[in-house]
């Protein structure tokens, strides 16, 4: 691996480069922090495919795709005066000495939860309002659920045991099977958001990420779709013009061979 000198080189290359593109590049010379905030998000995004595909070379590729972002960012930043690469560095050093105690300073710390706990009491020592400011307005809303859930059981607002989430599940399922049944849209989409919230739950309790867990699912089913289709064309025959069990032969032989 590299040494901290190559790294430091590496670094001060990019940021090199990064102040010739500025100047030299048409593209690069006309962005901006909001034209650039889309880019960033499809970034993060491909950089998430990737480590649920455990495809290391593309992590190595979308970290620096990401990496120029910040640097992309600062740059911008330093032309105003605001902000420049030193101050975004020194801004994150400083918050995570501030946030690990334990390390430097005399906190004690017997596990990671305990980490969590004094991490959202540190924030609003930093001048939060409430444990849930830090939560990205824009986030998806399964992950925003997540990141809900994570906050208030950092301040102690939480279940005991998985068992107890569990028989919620169960409650929040059995009323929104009582709207299905009266057929009060309304309700059934207010006891459907009820329904998933108390899974996501669940699943953090079982140590089980949703987005991930969900995203798989995906994968998969894409794949054996993919395969149905294949299998289709090689009789030369639409899908629509298959009938379902046709399509079942194919679906469970797709599953076999994942």
């Amino acid at each position: 691996m590299s040494s901290r000198k190559e790294s430091l080189e590496a670094f001060d290359k990019l940021l090199t480069i990064m102040d010739e593109l500025r100047v030299q590049c048409p593209w690069d010379n006309k962005q901006t922090f909001e034209s650039l905030r889309t880019l960033t998000i499809e970034e993060t995004y491909e950089l998430a495919d990737a480590v649920l595909d455990n495809d290391l070379p593309n992590i190595k590729k979308e970290l620096g795709d990401l990496l120029l972002h910040v640097v992309f960012y600062a740059k911008i930043g330093s032309e105003t005066n605001d902000f420049d690469i030193t101050d975004v560095i020194n801004s994150i050093c400083e918050k995570l000495i501030f946030r690990h105690p334990h390390i430097y300073s005399d906190i004690k710390v017997n596990s990671a939860e305990d980490v969590e706990k004094n991490w959202e009491k540190l924030k609003l020592k930093e001048g939060k309002t409430s444990v849930l400011q830090g939560v990205p307005k824009g986030l998806p809303a399964m992950v925003k659920a997540i990141r809900i859930q994570e906050k208030v059981a950092g301040v102690g607002f939480d279940w005991e045991k998985p068992e107890q989430v569990f028989e919620k599940v169960k409650e929040e399922i059995a009323e929104f099977q009582t709207e299905v049944t009266a057929n009060n849209t309304a309700k059934m989409e207010e006891e459907f958001g009820d329904v998933l919230f108390s899974l996501i739950n669940y699943a953090r309790f079982l140590n089980i990420n949703p987005e991930s867990a969900l995203e798989r699912t995906n994968k998969k089913f894409i794949k054996r779709f993919q395969f149905l289709e294949t299998e289709a064309k090689k009789l030369s025959k639409p899908l629509k013009d298959m009938s379902l069990a046709e399509m079942d032969v194919f679906w469970e032989n797709a599953k076999k061979i994942d």
